[in-house]
């Protein structure tokens, strides 16, 4: 019995995971364009930017100027990604729709290549996040759990470290008077696999029958597709993808690595199984050649290169 979803919400990180992992220099105009693009294709949230240490991540130097020059369509969400409070404080100045979230992750060391702080350390900063989120009124609704799949420096991640890390996410949450309405599960360096997932998500559904997940998946060993296809037929209803496959962490200990799963790839299998995304796919296909052009090199996406499906099927009259 598969609990296959009718319908997935879709964010799209191309322009934040993709860009920053780009050796660039990517420009402003470009990075706009982009954005831009992609609202035009149907896609309700775009994750533009990130709010993090211009030495560490030279590619969202601008993050600043990029939100102050998008051109807004009703209807999409505008976002960015902070990890500590000194990113928040920039992102809150922004025109960016700013909403909360709350991180971990399952591999300490990854943890501390990533964000320089360890478990006990990024505890301490979720709670001056949560504590400055309380004091500004700023919704917090998600969380997320990286390396919940595996991680380059500790290897397999065991099911039960990942629920730990969600129950923690949840008590801090509940001591702020917080409901989380969905939890992320983000195979940041690539180690899933369908059964992973499955084993992942059933821990998790075992313990919290009612708590919404999304996926973030990379393609880094070409799994992701069939990662995605685990998740569907387990009822999870949202994804978090990378237009043209752009993207991959600059930490993750694997320079190679492919990006997050490819935005267009994924509508077209949904669209393909009779799972609506709400998203334009040849308007799509475009915005993955743009991505394409703007960074000057060959990217992942599938889809892209092959075209949709429609041209060959006969016009309804």
């Amino acid at each position: 019995m598969s609990d296959i979803p009718k319908s997935i919400s879709i964010q799209e990180e191309g322009p934040r995971e993709g860009f920053q992992i780009e050796p660039g220099p990517i420009s402003t105009a470009d990075k706009v364009r982009f954005i831009e693009a992609l609202a035009g294709s149907g896609l309700h949230h775009i994750q533009c930017v990130s709010f993090v240490d211009p030495k560490r991540v030279p590619g969202m130097a601008d993050s600043e100027e990029v939100a102050k020059q998008i051109k807004r369509r009703d209807g999409v969400q505008y976002t960015g990604l902070w990890l500590n409070l000194r990113g928040f404080e920039r992102a809150v100045k922004t025109s960016l729709d700013i909403a909360g979230s709350m991180q971990m992750s399952a591999s300490e060391t990854f943890s501390v290549k990533n964000t320089g702080k360890n478990r006990e350390q990024t505890l301490h900063e979720q709670r001056r996040l949560l504590d400055f989120y309380r004091i500004n009124n700023v919704k917090v609704e998600t969380a997320i759990v990286m390396t919940a799949f595996g991680c380059n420096f500790e290897g397999a991640v065991d099911p039960g470290t990942v629920r730990d890390c969600v129950a923690t996410i949840l008590d801090l949450a509940g001591e702020f008077g917080i409901t989380l309405k969905r939890m992320r599960l983000a195979d940041t360096v690539g180690w899933a696999n369908p059964n992973s997932i499955a084993r992942v998500v059933g821990t998790l559904r075992e313990r919290w029958p009612d708590l919404p997940l999304t996926l973030h998946l990379h393609d880094t060993r070409g799994a992701a597709m069939a990662n995605a296809l685990m998740g569907l037929q387990m009822g999870v209803d949202s994804f978090d993808s990378s237009c043209a496959g752009l993207g991959g962490c600059p930490f993750a200990g694997h320079k190679a690595a492919a990006g997050n799963i490819c935005t267009e790839d994924l509508v077209y299998m949904c669209e393909e199984m009779g799972i609506k995304t709400g998203v334009n796919l040849d308007a799509l296909i475009e915005c993955a050649r743009m991505a394409e052009s703007i960074v000057g090199h060959p990217l992942p996406g599938k889809i892209m290169h092959a075209g949709s499906l429609s041209r060959f099927r006969p016009s309804v009259t």
